[in-house]
């Protein structure tokens, strides 16, 4: 036995095409662990980078909070929800009901809360965004100051409402109507019928300031559709 040599393992030398094909395969995997790492334990940001714009011919994505442009996404209400609230303008039910309660309420103080704007379809989002946007010679970053991008517009709820002054329209739909008497009554009473500014000063969404714009928030829906927005403002 002692006659018989020992075996010895030996590996064949490695030309510079082995080491490139040895590196190439390692680094493969090594990227394929990563890129399985990153879907299963933060897949949002690779999946919005690999995911279509979200409207069709803006070249903008969505933040890591869903925001376009500094708005949520919002669904957009169902014809069986809408009821009136002025001629040729509707909102949620809900939110009508409240909103209807609020002007009696704001009329036998002796303030004409005037309705300006309710819900808007996105379809007429998508004129208003890039229709005004094109007028106004705007980029899109600039037109989502003030209006935000179909889809992502919260009077597309229903729970939405652009509020004037009856006896004061020069201020209208401007941030001069926060001197107005309508303003100072909302400010004052708004909260009792669950409405709530949505954009004011310094707000966290970047939006321009709009003491105009006001939500319905009181219902267990309406709260589930803006929690997004309020836990940013927090």
């Amino acid at each position: 036995m002692d006659d018989i040599p020992v075996a010895r393992r030996t590996s064949p030398a490695l030309t510079p095409a082995n080491r490139w094909l040895l590196r190439l395969t390692v680094g493969t995997g090594t990227l394929l662990v990563a890129l399985t790492l990153v879907l299963v334990w933060r897949p949002q940001p690779l999946l919005r980078l690999l995911a279509p714009p979200p409207v069709k011919g803006l070249n903008a994505r969505t933040s890591l909070d869903g925001r376009l442009l500094g708005h949520f996404p919002y669904p957009e209400v169902a014809p069986t929800q809408r009821v009136a609230v002025a001629p040729g303008l509707e909102l949620h039910r809900d939110a009508a009901q409240a909103l209807l309660a609020m002007q009696r309420d704001a009329a036998a103080a002796g303030v004409d809360l005037a309705v300006l704007s309710a819900f808007r379809s996105i379809p007429v989002q998508n004129d208003l965004f890039f229709g005004v946007k094109s007028e106004r010679n705007q980029n899109a970053r600039e037109r989502a100051m003030v209006s935000a991008p179909p889809g992502f517009s919260e009077h597309s709820t229903g729970y939405a409402v652009d509020l004037g002054d009856g006896r004061a329209p020069a201020a209208n739909l401007s941030p001069a109507f926060d001197q107005t008497a309508a303003f100072a009554w909302l400010q004052d009473h708004a909260a009792r019928y669950h409405f709530v500014l949505s954009f004011p000063r310094g707000n966290a969404q970047g939006v321009s300031y709009e003491p105009w714009h006001w939500r319905f928030e009181g219902t267990a829906a309406a709260l589930k559709v803006f929690e997004p927005a309020q836990r940013l403002a927090r």
